[in-house]
């Protein structure tokens, strides 16, 4: 069994902030920065063309956009500037978003509101500042897979939470405001449209068959082999039959679990490498660091925990050294994606990268 010790400290305005530790490390660091109060939550608007929520967070606006290093609140504090993380060093942290998309209820808001309740986090990969998960080492990986599971287990518990997301965005490309290695994890008070859609998708498939979905899938990925980048006993990562982006990569447990929570030790501790040798991969395509999304998708709290299993999704828009696809009419007016490049010729050039 891999030793995480997780220890739980309070910041500066009252966030939680946890450290995760593959030591006995004691942390007793301090937040010395003045009381600052934290933002209201916002609300949240209906589309009523559509029936998707909508939420309102103006108080991102002022949020930190690409610092330069010596100003980035994801390092450790190490002088008078000071960062979210008020120890010198670190090797995993998960803090409270200091300008949260959601947040816990409030009773300083008029009733009538819809407050956008939920909670959100900052998962800092290392106390170096460059670098992504991929740029981790094994054991390095587990420590952040052991915060995520601890993170997915704990949320789950909280009442006016539905759905536990956890992703990494990587490249300015993507939208990306702190070059810090980190990823985040947004907790919804709903069921979020793209989970809904794949709940029916993935609920239909069971009746029918009696079987999860992501594990038909795995078995048709494993008989074509086609579209396969790599696997080992308890993982396999493939670009799945209908991709939408130039790059697509799909990672999952060959045994079903519905989210984080469930996985078992000796799958967790089997991932690090094959997540290593996939984002090695996806860099290697063009020999420079590729611009991704990286989104872990497990089943809601309370629904879909029997059809809807984990795995982790990761698309990038690049296509081309300095070219990417852009989402235009098509795809961003009407969801309907065009693909350019076959998944099965993706999936060779990725299995081509000398590593």
């Amino acid at each position: 069994m891999t030793f995480v010790k997780r220890t739980e400290l309070q910041m500066f305005d009252g966030r939680q902030i946890f450290y995760y530790d593959s030591t006995p490390v004691d942390r007793t660091a301090i937040d010395a920065r003045p009381f600052e109060p934290r933002p209201l939550p916002g609300d949240m608007r209906e589309d009523v063309l559509t029936g998707e929520w909508v939420a309102m967070a103006s108080h991102r606006q002022g949020r930190a956009f690409l610092p330069p290093k010596e100003f980035c609140p994801l390092c450790p504090t190490k002088s008078d500037f000071g960062t979210e993380v008020a120890d010198n060093n670190f090797e995993v942290v998960v803090f409270e978003n200091r300008s949260p998309s959601f947040s816990a209820p409030s009773d300083q808001l008029p009733p009538e509101t819809i407050q956008t309740l939920g909670r959100c986090e900052v998962v800092a990969f290392s106390d170096h500042h460059e670098g992504s998960f991929g740029s981790l080492d094994f054991a390095h990986m587990r420590t952040v897979l052991a915060a995520w599971i601890d993170r997915t287990r704990e949320i789950s518990k909280l009442p006016y939470v539905e759905q536990v997301f956890v992703f990494e965005n990587r490249g300015e490309e993507v939208g990306v405001t702190l070059n810090h290695p980190h990823g985040q994890i947004y907790s919804y008070p709903f069921i979020t449209p793209r989970t809904s859609k794949m709940l029916q998708v993935a609920q239909a498939h069971f009746d029918k068959t009696g079987v999860p979905l992501i594990t038909s899938i795995i078995d048709r990925e494993i008989n074509d082999q086609v579209r396969v980048i790599t696997q080992n006993e308890y993982w396999i990562a493939y670009v799945p039959y209908a991709a939408r982006y130039p790059f697509e990569i799909h990672v999952a447990p060959k045994v079903f679990v519905p989210d984080f929570a469930e996985l078992s030790e000796v799958a967790a501790d089997a991932f690090p490498e094959i997540a290593k040798e996939v984002l090695l991969r996806l860099d290697g395509v063009f020999g420079i660091p590729m611009a991704y999304i990286a989104a872990w998708h497990q089943a809601p709290v309370r629904k879909g925990r029997d059809v809807l299993g984990l795995h982790w999704q990761i698309t990038s828009v690049r296509r081309a050294p300095g070219k990417l696809k852009y989402l235009a009419g098509s795809e961003s007016a009407m969801g309907v994606f065009i693909m350019d490049v076959k998944p099965e010729a993706s999936a060779q050039q990725l299995r081509d990268v000398q590593l």
